[in-house]
This record gives C-alpha cells, structure tokens and sequence, in this order.
C-alpha cells in the first residue's frame, strides 16, 4: 500500500534535503486536497537550495574529496572548498550530466575552472626525498589515483587493477592504464587563480585606472629624489635582493615577520636575519627554532629550514603555502636586545618574483604582548617588475607636500589592494604543465620503464586515439568527450544506478564503482537499461529522472514488513516495501540543528572548522567540544579532514575522504548509542529544541511536549507516549525529553 502522507513528506525531505520537513509542511500537505497535491510536493523540495547540499555530499563522496593533504603533515588546503561548492551549485542547478562529466574532467577549457578540483581531490604526499625512486613512486600514485577515481566515479570499472598487470577479472590491459595516466600527466596538485567575474573584472580595471591617475600626478608634482641622510623622507621602496628593518632596541625572544600581499604567488624568503647589535641571533645554528603558518610543499629548496640556515639565494629559501600571504617566526634561545631585521628574497638577485610589498615585522615581550617593529607603511609603494631596483621615490614642498604625501599614501593601498584582488580567487584545482612522455611502468615499477605510451582510454569502450603531441588541456577535452558520449554504455548506466542508490538505500548495482565481473549483478537489469535511456533522453537530466522515480509506485509504498516476504528477500532488493534506513552522518546532524532551530541556513563559502588546529609542521587535530553559531551551518560545510574524523558523527559510517566511499556502510555500534546519548553537541541541542518548544507552548507542559513532538517526529505523540513522556519531565524535565527525542529510532531513521 502507498505510505501516509505524513512518512511521505518526511521521506521525501529526508532523501532529498537531508532534514525533516516543518510541521507546518507537513500539515500543508496532509490538507492539500488537490489531485496532484504529492508531485507539487516533489517539484518544491527539487528546487530547494538545500536538495544541492544533500546531492552534492553524496558525489563529494565518490570523488574522496577533502580538505587535507593526508599523510603525516596533512595539511590544509584553505581554498578546496571552490570544489564543493561547484558540485552543489551543479546539483541545485540541474547540470546536464554530461556537462558536469566534461567540466571536472576539463573545466579549465569551459569557463567552469573550480570544477578540476575533481582531480586533485585525492590526498597527497608532500614529505619529498632526495631519493629519485621514492620521488618518482609519490608521482606516480598521485597519477594512479586520477585515473582510477576517474575509472571509478564516471565508469563504475576498477581501472587502478591494471597498474601493474593486465586486469585479472576485467578486459583492460596494462596499456590502457598507462594511456589514461599520460591524459593526466600533465595535471598537478596545487592551487590556481580562478578568471575574475565580469564584477571583479571591472573593480580591477577600476583599481588599474586609479593606480595610473595617481602615478601621473605623483610624477608630474615630485621633486627629485631626496639627498641621503634625509630624515624626513619615506624609505625606499622594497627590493628583492636586502631590505633592512632599523628600530629602538627592543628586549625579545620571539620575532614574528607577516606578509599581507606580495608582487604575485606566495611569498618567498631566502633568509630572515635578527641583529643585536653586530651578532645575528636568529641563526639556526645559535639555537634559533623557525615556525611558519605553512610552507609550499613539493620543493626541496624552499624548506622552512633555510629561513635562517645562513645561506643567501633563491635555493635555499622559505616559500609559504598561502598564496600572497603567511608568517614565519623565530624564537631565540634567549631573552636579547634586538635592533635591526633584514631580510630579502633573494641575495643574488637573479629571482625577480613573490616579494613581501605588504607586511609586519612584530616582537613579543615577556608578559605575552606583540609590539610592532617594522612595517611596510612607512615605506615608498613598490612599483612592480622590472622596476622594482629603481622604484620612483616621491618628495614634495609647499602647498603641494601635503597632497603629495595624501596621494603617497593612496597609492600604496590601491596597490596593496590590487594584489589581495589578484590573490582572492584561488582554487585548490589542480595545475597544468606541458605533460612529460608516458612510459608503461613494468610491474608498475616507476624504476623499470617500458614502451612509451600516449594518451587513450579503454579500447574495450572504443577508441580514443591521440599522439604523443597532443596538448596537456586537449588530452583531458578528448577524454571528457569520449566518456560523455550518450552511446558509452557505461556512463549513463553508473550515474542512473547511483541515483537509485540514493532514493532506496543500495543500487540496482549494488557495487556502484564496480560493474566489473567482481561486481555485483543487476537486480533488475532491464530496468537500469531503462533508466540510463530516460537519463539521456531528458537531456541527461538529474532531476528529470528524480522525478520519474520519485512519482512511482515503488517510491511511494509504505515500510511496514511481511513476514512471508522477508522470508524470501530480508532486505527487500525486489522491493517488496519502501527500505527504511537509517540516515547518515551529516544528515543526523543537521537534523538536530533543523529541528532544534539552531540551523544557519548560509550557502557556500570558506568551511567552518569542527577541529582545533595545531600550527606544528605535521598538523595535529583536536576535536571541538564547545559549539557557537559558527559550528552551526550543514555539515557539508564542515572543514573535511583526511584522518582526523568527527568526534561524535564519525562512528555513523561518515569517509574522512581518504578514500573514495561510493556506498557507505551500514554498521551498528555502541560506540554510535554512546555519543548520540553522552556527546556536548546532542546535549546542547536537546536544550535548544526544550526552549524552542518552551517558547511555543508557554507554561503548558503537556503543550511544550506536544510541540517537541511535532518538531522532532512531525506528529503529535499518542496519548501511551504522552503519559510516559510527562512522567519522564516530571521526573528529569523537558531536557531530558529533548534528549530521548533525538536518540529515538523514529527521528534516526528514513522512514
């Protein structure tokens, strides 16, 4: 029989928005006497900003996205969120799947440049070697896991298999899988800058025009430079070989150097160098320890170490993570008596890029306090690239000094602006380089290579032919192409079948990245053939097909269980009744924050963090224990750690995006009874959802528990459940009832 309308709205919000539906809604609809009162339902919950953020968890999934490095250092990467945020506006959006195919495969061609953070969503090993053998194998399992979670996620087919040998199960030979690595070698981890919007175009075409006013009327009003030994006059501009810091002698041990903007990309010091008087105490050979927000990982001469090794020049230099900005930092082996810093990009003066042009040169004293040293302000605008050594140097007299110094000052910020504006658009989304030639790795050993191998795919599917010439960004379009063709037999049939998984808890294909003869056998094979020809046929229409399955039959029956059916098929893959599941990590949590009122709507944007970040070179993570507005956004949104799992929500099957996780287990632990019932979080929740309902129902208890009824289950308790409910707050209070609310099975549950 078709389930009442009430599990149907609850059913309905909970797959496709992953939170409950009001109780209003609910009322809504249980009155709505129109014939077509459920597929208006449907059609309002598909277009809801919300649906993006349920459909776009379940693909984050699939393509092991995180916002970590992994391994030892693991380390953040502040920018991969763009990635995210793609994926849910593509959902929201309604993106042609076959678009969304080609974007995250060639984004960077199609105006989509976010959306190649698809291929650096993996972890990656930046603690490199000087031995050639290990440095070669990092490479190679960073190329190993593009292709195999583009075999996975677009094909359903464990390509990875044949890294070292043919395919033991599935036709595809070794060459196949080098001919997908070379698609891909040219592609590398890291961040870019993203075009500017048409808005920010022109705000910087703006700064640009403002930049240029200001400097033709500095140089048509300024006197020549200023006589050496002018006091009055602002020092020079900075270099990119020394720059020297002079203050008052300051008592320290700790010397803190911040960089807000550089001359483009992250900035790089060759060495930072504390003078007490004429002895340089910063030096890591006195005893100085370095600490920095982050270095550029992937380059062994640009370590922290070299900050202040005592060696000038660019090959042995610190670069930091962050682009255009970060800190590094020099404790001393004792309290001294500092007066001078220098410090520069590099000595020799061959490299001409990432210098600091905004930054702050701070001191701590012994009672905790930074005082500020040194700073850019009181320095001549730098005047960029090839005029960096012989930037202009202002002085005005008369009428005109006090404007001229006003328009100094101006043109400094503009210029300091128009860097952080050319910085502010980074996307951890990959960078292109001219591909290097492909050799087959025998044994999959990158020390033993064979035939060279140009770029392809799986000939079993057809051929895509391409030379060893063909550019790095062609090679990924080509690709991209073959696998969007609406005549692949693979590539609609993957996507329709996790579709299905979605809505009913386990695909027509239950190994939804396996349709391999490891795999599992369709259940119902005419029907995946069926719905991969609907998807294409609409126009490979996600939320075409959405509907389809949503306004069946199927969809719509009710959960109860038979016992002469479950004798047959226990878990109902013949579909019987509706599956009840239980919900997953991030919907169990917003949830909770839907019906206790405490939810921030907020869409996108930088993740919040449900961690304390330790500032170490290998990053250590602790869980949060207090909770604010901050931590109160859909957990989404959450900063995704690789290793480091959410305290309470981790034992729920949640991937900390280590590996890719196309299906989630299902498992049943105390340790998940535990958390829900002990963890900060439910508990400050249950408050939240007593006051909200206390606030709705004032004074009347029987009132207040009817109301938290209704917000938590989207019905009023019957009356057995009221009496227990009120001896349980005459005993322990409305508190408690929140609590037992929210661990009930009934709200746990997809019904």
């Amino acid at each position: 029989p078709r389930a009442d309308r009430r599990t149907l709205a609850r059913r309905l919000h909970l797959v496709m928005l992953g939170v409950p539906p009001t109780p209003e809604e609910v009322a809504a609809f249980a009155a709505d006497t129109r014939d077509d009162a459920y597929e208006r339902l449907v059609d309002r919950v598909l277009v809801d900003p919300r649906y993006g953020e349920r459909w776009g968890r379940h693909w984050l999934d699939v393509v092991r996205f995180a916002e970590s490095d992994g391994f030892e250092t693991n380390h953040l990467r502040p920018n991969a969120w763009r990635y995210r945020d793609y994926v849910i506006r593509a959902f929201n959006d309604d993106l042609p799947y076959d678009r969304f195919v080609r974007e995250q495969l060639a984004g960077d061609a199609l105006g989509a440049d976010a959306a190649t953070g698809f291929l650096v969503a993996g972890p990656k090993d930046i603690v490199k070697s000087p031995d050639e053998a290990l440095t070669r194998k990092q490479r190679a399992d960073e190329l190993d896991d593009m292709v195999a979670t583009t075999g996975a996620a677009f094909l359903g087919v464990t390509v990875g298999c044949a890294r070292c040998h043919d395919h033991k199960f599935d036709p595809i030979p070794q060459r196949d899988y080098y001919a997908l690595a070379a698609v891909f070698s040219g592609v590398e981890h890291g961040e870019r800058a993203l075009p500017p919007t048409a808005e920010e175009a022109a705000a910087r075409a703006a700064l640009d025009a403002r930049i240029a006013a200001l400097e033709q009327a500095l140089e048509r009003h300024a006197l020549p430079p200023p006589e050496e030994g002018d006091d009055d006059a602002p020092r020079p501009a900075v270099r990119f070989t020394q720059n020297e810091e002079i203050f008052a002698p300051v008592a320290t041990r700790r010397v803190r150097f911040t960089v807000f903007a550089t001359s483009g990309a992250e900035p790089c010091i060759d060495e930072l160098e504390v003078w007490a008087g004429e002895r340089n105490v910063g030096l890591q050979s006195a005893g100085a320890v370095a600490s920095a927000s982050g270095t550029l990982p992937g380059y062994a001469i640009h370590q922290l170490a070299h900050v202040h090794d005592g060696r000038y020049g660019n090959r042995h230099s610190w670069i930091s993570d962050e682009p255009g900005g970060g800190w590094v930092q020099l404790d001393l082996p004792k309290t001294e008596r500092i007066d001078r810093v220098t410090w520069g990009r590099d000595r020799d003066g061959a490299i001409r890029d990432r210098l600091a042009v905004s930054y702050r040169i701070e001191a701590q004293d012994d009672a905790g306090e930074w005082s500020v040293l040194a700073s850019s302000a009181s320095r001549l605008p730098f005047a960029g690239g090839a005029k960096a050594h012989g930037s202009p140097v202002y002085r005005f007299e008369g009428p005109r000094a006090e404007q001229g110094r006003a328009d100094l000052a101006a043109l400094g910020a503009l210029r300091d602006e128009r860097v952080r504006t050319a910085n502010a658009r980074m996307a951890y989304a990959g960078r292109f380089v001219p591909p290097p030639t492909v050799h087959l790795h025998r044994r999959g050993d990158p020390m033993q290579p064979g035939d060279v191998v140009p770029p392809g795919a799986l000939g079993l599917f057809g051929p895509l032919v391409m030379d060893e010439d063909t550019p790095e960004q062609a090679r990924r379009q080509r690709l991209a192409a073959w696998l969007a063709d609406p005549d692949h037999p693979l590539t609609a049939r993957v996507m329709a079948n996790r579709i299905w998984q979605h809505h009913f808890g386990v695909g027509l294909v239950a190994t939804p990245s396996d349709f391999g003869r490891n795999g599992a056998t369709p259940s119902h094979p005419e029907l995946l053939d069926w719905l991969a020809s609907e998807l294409v046929a609409s126009g490979w229409s996600v939320k075409a097909l959405q509907r389809v399955i949503l306004k069946s039959a199927t969809w719509q029956q009710a959960s109860a269980p038979r016992s002469a059916a479950a004798a047959i098929d226990r878990d109902a893959r013949l579909l019987w009744r509706f599956p009840p599941r239980r919900l997953e990590a991030e919907a169990i949590r917003d949830s909770m924050l839907a019906v206790s009122g405490a939810l921030d709507p907020a869409i996108g944007g930088p993740s919040f963090l449900l961690h304390e970040i330790g500032s170490e070179y290998v990053r250590h993570y602790q869980p949060k224990e207090r909770f604010g507005p901050a931590e109160a956004r859909r957990m989404v949104y959450a900063q995704k750690i690789r290793t480091e799992p959410d305290a309470v929500f981790a034992s729920f099957d949640c991937p900390d995006g280590t590996l890719a996780v196309p299906r989630r287990g299902w498992s049943t632990t105390p340790l998940q009874s535990l958390n829900l019932w002990n963890s900060r979080f439910v508990l400050q929740q249950a408050e939240l959802l007593f006051q909200r309902a206390a606030g709705d129902a004032e004074g009347d208890v029987a009132q207040q528990v009817r109301r938290m009824w209704l917000l938590a289950l989207q019905r009023e308790p019957h009356a057995s459940e009221l009496d227990d409910a009120l001896g349980l707050v005459h005993a322990s209070g409305l508190r408690a009832l929140g609590r037992a609310l929210l661990n009930s099975n009934e709200f746990l549950f997809v019904p």
